[in-house]
């Protein structure tokens, strides 16, 4: 009796793990033959990856609504309303992240100015965008990422299709880097390393910074090298700045539409003034934040969406500028110089 609670306890707090046999489904054969084929991999050991897979359905309730946990409410305690960039800052841009940030980029300065005189990517701006993704390396992620991935690309969800191919890229990345695939641990969404790359980012974006013959964003040379060469190869445009804070007239900003996905000539903006100074000719973005009782705006340059296609979001693109800066003038005070 005791272990029969013991187990419905554990099946109630999701703590039991469901294996499944993949190999069971014709869709999951098929795509091993096409691996073997295209990709020339093994049958054999596709097979006995396939054959024992954990389902990963907190990963799964991100993509499909039907295997998602209902939360209960706790109480009838009326939440105040917050603005929704307070909301999402809270933990990102907290003190503890600047300092451990001025600490990461101080350790590693050596591998920042290397990469910064070839890629030409600020370090602080490096430092953000890994302090955010994986805290500076210390949480890069608890999910095995073959079973995600095999979970999101042959269970029913919105975008099968393209963690299918995020499989493809990861097992070829394994084959290439000679790395077991049923060892690597990442995030719920298959994303891996310091800067929390997908599989698929690999071939494009991923270097062998510190010349070890591997491409490995595990390693920081590797990561901090690769993340630069992402930015450059979006575009990012040394010297030029990325977002400054603008003033209107008002509370809350509707007069245009805001948003990476709109950009205006200055001359356009009429009664919208810049803070501070400001040596940037060319359109900008609108970017908006809301607070809880006034919306902040921002112009943001060309490299203010370069960070946008890191995470196709303006506040986190606007959580790693913010992030950035204080981690940037904290190294200034206590190392009396700026990294580069």
């Amino acid at each position: 009796m005791k272990h029969f609670r013991l187990v419905t306890l554990l099946l109630m707090a999701g703590l039991l793990l469901e294996a499944k046999d993949y190999t069971q489904k014709k869709e999951v054969e098929r795509f091993i033959e096409k691996m073997v084929k295209e990709e020339h991999l093994s049958r054999w050991e596709l097979r006995k990856f396939f054959m024992d897979v954990t389902l990963q359905r907190r990963s799964l309730g991100i993509f499909n609504p039907k295997y998602r946990q209902n939360s209960s409410r706790k109480g009838n305690k009326t939440v105040p309303k917050e603005g929704s960039w307070t909301r999402y800052v809270r933990n990102l841009l907290s003190e503890e992240k600047v300092k451990l940030g001025v600490e990461f980029m101080h350790q590693h300065r050596q591998i920042f100015h290397k990469v910064y005189q070839q890629y030409g990517v600020p370090p602080e701006y490096l430092t953000a965008i890994i302090g955010i993704e994986s805290r500076y390396g210390a949480k890069r992620g608890e999910y095995p990422v073959f079973d995600v991935l095999t979970t999101l690309a042959f269970e029913p969800n919105r975008r099968s299709a393209f963690f299918k191919r995020e499989l493809i890229a990861f097992l070829r990345l394994a084959k290439q880097e000679k790395f077991n695939p049923k060892k690597v641990k990442g995030s719920y969404a298959g994303a891996i390393g310091l800067g929390q790359f997908m599989p698929s980012s690999y071939k494009h974006f991923a270097v062998d910074f510190d010349g070890d013959g591997r491409r490995s964003m595990q390693t920081v040379a590797d990561a901090i090298a690769s993340i630069a060469n992402y930015f450059k190869k979006n575009g990012w445009r040394q010297w030029e700045p990325v977002a400054e804070r603008v003033n209107y007239q008002g509370t809350r900003y509707r007069e245009k539409k805001t948003g990476y996905r709109y950009k205006y000539p200055q001359s356009q903006l009429k009664g919208l003034k810049v803070r501070y100074a400001w040596n940037y000719k060319k359109p900008v973005h609108l970017i908006k934040l809301e607070r809880t009782n006034y919306d902040e705006l921002w112009f943001g340059a060309t490299n203010f969406y370069v960070i946008t296609r890191y995470n196709h979001s303006d506040y986190y693109a606007m959580a790693v500028h913010q992030l950035a800066q204080r981690i940037k003038r904290r190294y200034k005070q206590k190392y009396g110089e700026i990294l580069r």
